[in-house]
């Protein structure tokens, strides 16, 4: 039983490398933010759409944290069982932003260098509260920027203005609030032409530009493998099936 241990647990580091190479805790699973750059959040009174970057958090990330990890039993406020699930698999999630109004925009990031796995993945939904216009309600931008060549591979900016204007069929409306009852699952293959590039994934959330209505953004499975809803990550999987397989050899032994 020491050698199966043993040998569990090593393929517990196996696994973790061959789906998410590159990746720091990309599905939040150690309950925490390790791997990612966290910006706790900025004022974004005054400042349209337009000029509400990832950059602009950066330079004025002043006003306090509002974004959190978040569990799986965890149940958005505003929409409950019509949101459904906050997290997508596994047992944490991240949520970009809080759940009430202020005027304020918060940012997750994570980079990975010398990226040579075939595909990456990354999984979304989204809440915002209705009002204003195209240039100033409550917004998301999620990004996925080829760092290599400097273009976005990957770019979905969605805005809650009160026309229905700024969002796709994708989004339901409840409440007054636009959100994505289903989770977004966005993929990038990674063909010769992007092998060995590096990659930031840029999530960013942010209340209406009067401050008075709230968006917010569920993320979860930034990895190489694509994420499983509700299944243990692939090593915890290896070590389980390890296990088992153990048991079945132990009995086999004693029945001889």
């Amino acid at each position: 039983m020491k050698k199966i241990i043993a040998v569990a647990i090593a393929s517990m580091g196996i696994s973790g490398y061959v789906h998410a190479a590159g990746f720091v805790n990309g599905g939040f699973e150690d309950g925490n933010t390790t791997g990612w750059d966290v910006y706790s959040s900025a004022y974004r009174a005054g400042v349209n759409n337009a000029g509400l970057t990832p950059a602009y958090v950066k330079a004025n990330d002043n006003s306090g944290m509002r974004s959190a990890v978040i569990g799986a039993g965890y149940v958005d406020p505003h929409l409950g069982a019509a949101l459904g699930s906050t997290v997508y698999g596994g047992s944490y999630g991240y949520r970009v932003e809080d759940t009430t109004w202020g005027g304020y925009a918060s940012l997750i990031e994570q980079s990975v260098t010398n990226y040579t796995d075939p595909n990456i993945f990354f999984a979304w939904k989204a809440v915002m509260l209705g009002a204003h216009g195209t240039s100033d309600a409550a917004t998301m931008k999620i990004t996925l920027t080829d760092n290599t060549t400097n273009s976005v591979v990957i770019s979905r900016e969605y805005n809650a203005a009160s026309s229905g204007g700024g969002v796709d069929p994708r989004f339901s409306l409840s409440g007054g609030n636009y959100y994505t009852a289903a989770w977004q699952i966005e993929q990038l293959t990674i063909d010769s032409s992007l092998s060995g590039h590096d990659f930031t994934l840029s999530v960013l959330a942010a209340d209406c530009q009067p401050t008075g209505h709230w968006g917010y953004v569920y993320l979860d499975g930034f990895g190489a493998a694509p994420p499983q809803p509700g299944v243990p990550e692939p090593a915890s999987l290896a070590l389980a099936g390890l296990a088992l397989a153990g048991v079945a050899a132990s009995r086999r032994r004693k029945s001889a």
